[in-house]
């Protein structure tokens, strides 16, 4: 090698180092700006920060159009939907739960609206499809009311849909409602530190359950093709049982509750025919994405499929299956609302009914008497802010409202349990002959009830440990057209991720939430303001209509493509025994070349 080319070799090398260390000084030069920047932020100079927090959300809808948002989302725009891209479609709603009981009481039948978030979401929605809703009938006067092929019209006085009432025996309930599903499912699905509890007679008896409601679905399908709504954890086999009948059926499930990780799945016994059951669904939906990603990874783990993670999909024994987010939500206006009194009024019957004083500051919480809930963890709250600002003794009152739920199960009997022995504590510490710093009231509300409650709050306090969505936060703010009170919620629940405006609290952490609680407390009604608005405007335009619209459009493609599918001849279905899986993408890949 010449001199010359070595020499060239060696200022090519330095030339080399001396870009590298150039590009590393300028690189740490925009770091030490950009930290500069940082330090120098206010949330006031940020003049995109609000635009940006919408945006957010609007990505967190899991692939829902920006567009959507532009849609004023409402019965009319359900029957629409209907009309045009399911014309002649039947709709179909499974739930373990009835929109209305009928019970026998000494003057007669009363009739109950439970006060469910379930029941909440679906029951506008079931009105505007005019569909029908068939669900375990378990009030004692409900065989009463219906006729002959186990049916009755609702709502009373003003019919727009059919319910179709399931019977069960004694057994048949223990084993699949309070057992497999309360007992195994429910800890299982939420972090509360409960063990599931899994037993083989169980198991049998949640089959057994899911067959009769497949067989009254079929009975009650009026042709081949209905879009049948299955929710929660009650009917995890029902997907696939409904489809195995009815193939052109669309069936899009909803699970109301967290998804687990899929080692936490792992300690299920029937993980793989949980999964089964579910990848017989159309589509499958979830409040939030990352629990979308926990039920995809579970079936990565445990089934032989095939995930298309680009567009959301599993193929599985021949079939392919959605899997999306769709937050739920709730009606707007709620129509109950147009019935209660002003917030004035309201306040005023609530602190008259429980002796509050009007310069007592109220907190409440609202919900089923369950683990998950975090109600003893409100009670530590309360206890730790009184314990460091002892001058707001007799200046709070705590409202919680829980509603007996699965009584007969050890687990709920404990925290009943516990709840009243605290909150008896704290009534003797904090307490006096006129003043009671928790007052529980473990009794069932009608939603009218409930809503006065809202209304008549300074401060909701939502603080689940574990949630999928939590429809009391958005039912709260929803009440609030005077734009006052202040909303606790836990970083835990679904809700969190649309609420940004709300207090964002960890129940796990009682310190934390006495500050937040001290901070809702002294926060001034303009800060009020302007945090309920934006959340207002968000449940008004992400309402439960969109929530199910967004799922029935996604159904009508499911379906235009499978005609495309038969019309082409590319949608043959493979034999049941088949393991050729083929997905509904490459079908339409194919039937386009």
């Amino acid at each position: 090698m010449s001199d010359y080319t070595v020499n060239l070799l060696w200022v090519l090398l330095i030339a080399s180092f001396g870009f590298s260390a150039f590009a590393i000084l300028l690189s740490i030069s925009r770091q030490r700006r950009g930290r500069a920047t940082a330090a120098a932020y206010t949330p006031s100079e940020d003049v995109a920060s609000e635009a940006a927090r919408k945006v957010l959300r609007e990505f967190e809808k899991n692939g829902q159009s920006a567009d959507a948002a532009l849609v004023t989302w409402s019965p009319d725009t359900l029957r629409k939907i209907l009309a045009d891209d399911l014309p002649d479609a039947q709709v179909i709603v499974v739930s373990n739960r009835e929109p209305y009981i009928h019970n026998i009481k000494d003057d007669g039948v009363q009739l109950l609206v439970p006060a469910s978030g379930l029941v909440s979401a679906l029951e506008p929605i079931t009105r505007a499809c005019a569909g029908t809703w068939i669900a375990y009938g378990g009030g004692t006067a409900d065989r009463l009311t219906v006729d002959k092929d186990d049916r009755v019209q609702v709502p009373p006085g003003n019919p727009s849909y059919t319910l179709r009432r399931v019977w069960l025996t004694e057994e048949e309930y223990q084993g699949y409602y309070l057992g497999f599903a309360n007992e195994g499912l429910w800890p299982l699905c939420h972090i509360a530190f409960t063990r599931p509890v899994f037993r083989a007679s169980d198991w049998d008896a949640y089959e057994a359950v899911n067959r009769k409601f497949a067989d009254t679905v079929v009975a009650e399908a009026r042709n081949e093709r209905p879009i049948v709504l299955v929710q929660d954890y009650h009917f995890a086999l029902l997907p696939r049982m409904i489809r195995q009948r009815l193939p052109d059926a669309i069936v899009i499930t909803f699970w109301h509750i967290p998804w687990p990780n899929s080692e936490v799945f792992s300690i299920c016994p029937w993980r793989e025919r949980i999964l089964e059951g579910l990848l017989g669904s159309s589509i499958i939906g979830f409040h939030t994405q990352f629990h979308a990603n926990n039920f995809t990874e579970s079936v990565d783990r445990f089934l032989e499929s095939r995930i298309e993670r680009a567009d959301a999909a599993i193929s599985y024994g021949g079939q392919t299956t959605l899997v999306h987010a769709y937050p739920i939500s709730i009606e707007w206006p709620a129509q109950l609302l147009a019935k209660l009194p002003s917030v004035e009024e309201c306040r005023a019957s609530v602190r008259d009914r429980f002796g509050l004083s009007t310069d007592t500051k109220l907190c409440v919480g609202v919900e089923r008497l369950d683990y998950t809930k975090g109600i003893l963890d409100r009670f530590h709250a309360l206890d730790e802010l009184f314990t460091r600002y002892p001058e707001w003794i007799g200046k709070v009152v705590f409202l919680q409202i829980a509603a007996p739920s699965r009584g007969t199960l050890p687990a709920y009997q404990q925290l009943h349990d516990e709840c009243r022995r605290y909150a008896e504590e704290l009534n003797r510490r904090y307490g006096s002959e006129t003043y009671s710093p928790i007052l529980m009231v473990a009794e069932h509300h009608r939603q009218e009830q409930v809503y006065e409650v809202y209304r008549a709050a300074d401060i909701c306090m939502v603080t689940s440990l574990h949630d999928g969505m939590n429809l009391v936060a958005k039912e709260f703010v929803a009440a609030r057209d005077d734009e006052q009170g202040v909303l606790l919620l836990s970083t835990f629940a679904g809700a969190s991720r649309e609420l940004l405006e709300a207090l964002i609290v960890n129940p796990y952490d009682a310190a934390m939430m006495s500050e937040a609680l001290l901070q809702a407390l002294t926060m001034t009604p303009d800060e009020q303001r302007e945090r309920l608005r934006p959340m207002r405007e968000m449940v008004r335009d992400n309402n439960v209509y969109r929530w199910a619209g967004s799922m029935l459009l996604d159904a009508a493609r499911l379906r235009k493509r499978g005609d495309l599918d038969r019309v082409t001849g590319t949608g043959e279905r493979p034999p049941s025994n088949t393991n050729n899986v083929i997905s509904m993408f490459e079908r339409a890949r194919k039937a386009a070349s």
